[in-house]
Order: structure tokens, then C-alpha cells, then sequence
């Protein structure tokens, strides 16, 4: 199991990461940040917390009975992933990843794989 921090550590260990942060999306404060390079996070949570409220109100409003597994923004330049966590649904984890050096499957792959051993 690791904390924040560390797990912040292991997401940016991807090729292409630029920036992430743990969000929490009743707020839009972040609780944790690493990295960030040309993105200025503390902006971007409190930017992608609007985006989760948005899909979230679209989702009932379809009367769509599902989770969101995550939100990908693609930039001409960037990915931006938005991962919402399971276990605690207010929570979501935000990763700028270059588009040139990262590769978005192992991107999502390392997001879920952080998010198990992640303790809040």
C-alpha cells in the first residue's frame, strides 16, 4: 500500500508524464501533487473538477446507471486523464502525459493499478 505522495511518485515514473495530482471533486482542491512542468495543476483540478460535475449531471440526466472509468482530454500535444477513484467516488486522479513520449494503454493501465494500492 502506498500514500499519495508515493503513488503520485510511481504514476509520474510513466514515459510522458508531465504532471498528477489526487483531487477531491466536492472541492476541487488537490491533495496531493507531483511534477506539473508547463501545466499549472493547482488550475487544473480545480478545471477538471467542473468537467467530472459536468459528466456526472449528463450521466443522470440519461439516467445512465454506470461508473466512469476515466475521462481522456487529447490535446495536440497532451493527453489529460481523469481517473475517479473507486473506492472513494469524490476523489479523482489527474495525469498530463506528453503524447510524443507516453503511451496512453500503459498510461490507463498504471492510473488503475496505482489506484488499488493507494491509501487515502
Amino acid at each position: 500500500m502506498a500514500n499519495i505522495k508515493d503513488s503520485l511518485g510511481t504514476i509520474l515514473e510513466l514515459d510522458g508524464a508531465m504532471g498528477a495530482c489526487v483531487v477531491d471533486s466536492s472541492s476541487g482542491m488537490m491533495l496531493g501533487a507531483e511534477g506539473g512542468g508547463p501545466v499549472n495543476l493547482e488550475v487544473a483540478a480545480a478545471g477538471n473538477t467542473e468537467v467530472i460535475r459536468a459528466k456526472r449531471k449528463t450521466m443522470n440526466a440519461l439516467d445512465l446507471s454506470d461508473d466512469i472509468e476515466d475521462i481522456l482530454i487529447t490535446l495536440g500535444r497532451q493527453y489529460h486523464l481523469i481517473r475517479p477513484l473507486h473506492r472513494n467516488n469524490a476523489l479523482f486522479i489527474y495525469l498530463v502525459l506528453d503524447k510524443n513520449k507516453g503511451n496512453l494503454a500503459m498510461a490507463r493501465h498504471k492510473l488503475a493499478s496505482v489506484e488499488k494500492e493507494m491509501v487515502l
